[in-house]
């Protein structure tokens, strides 16, 4: 049986990949230059937003077996990752 969390976790992704699928086919239909960057830079906020569900949903499941300070490490990393994103 799969816990509500990884059901959670999985079902994020699966609507993310279906959101990428849908802006592909988008971009294709375009056939311009121009409206193509305008699908993509909308997947440039769907992206980071579900990276951002799926892990505070992932460390709210494992928050009561992680340590305060391997919580924080995780909270690092997950801010450096945003840090990389976010940077021009």
């Amino acid at each position: 049986m799969v816990s509500k969390i990884v059901l959670s976790m999985g079902m994020l992704r699966l609507l993310s990949g279906s959101i990428e699928i849908l802006a592909a086919i988008l971009i294709l239909k375009a056939g311009q230059i121009e409206k193509a960057l305008l699908v993509n830079s909308g997947l440039a906020l769907v992206g980071p937003l579900i990276l951002l569900m799926t892990t505070t949903i992932g460390v709210a499941g494992v928050a009561e077996k992680l340590s305060f300070s391997k919580m924080l490490w995780v909270l690092v990393g997950v801010s450096c990752i945003f840090i990389g994103i976010l940077k021009k």
